[in-house]
């Protein structure tokens, strides 16, 4: 493991946490959006999280045994819910359909507000572990002096 190999770890973390809480924010904006671009309800997104792949030289050198190569976090994608839009009885609205039912989005807000809760303690864990990195490089510095 690297001098700095804490520092992009916690640093990829920061960026998906940060991404994760912009697709949460952006879900609990449109949890009354019946109607989008494409005519129908707003469907929930969800951010993908993989195990990033180190490339370079320190992967090469884990590779033949010398060390294990940190990789940290990456985004692989963000994908829609597939779950179907909830059906809520409102005859005055005018998305709703002949029975008087409207297409409400699949977003419940209790849940995005636990993702959006989970995503921000993860991103306190990771600037917390970027801080302790840097303390950790300083006080080496101050040994070498």
């Amino acid at each position: 493991m690297g001098l700095f190999d804490a520092i992009d770890v916690a640093g990829s973390g920061l960026a998906a946490e940060r991404l994760r809480m912009d697709v949460t924010a952006g879900n609990l904006a449109n949890a009354q959006t019946t109607k989008g671009a494409n005519g129908q309800p707003y469907r929930r997104r969800e951010v993908v999280l993989q195990e990033a792949q180190p490339g370079g030289f320190g992967a090469a050198l884990a590779s033949a045994g010398a060390a294990q190569a940190a990789g940290g976090v990456q985004v692989s994608g963000i994908v829609e819910d597939t779950a179907p839009p909830r059906l809520v009885y409102d005859p005055g609205n005018p998305d709703a359909n002949a029975q008087g039912y409207v297409a409400m989005p699949n977003v419940n807000p209790v849940t995005e507000m636990v993702d959006l809760i989970s995503a921000s303690r993860s991103y306190e864990a990771d600037v917390t572990a970027m801080q302790s990195a840097k303390t950790l490089f300083s006080k080496t510095l101050e040994l070498l002096k």
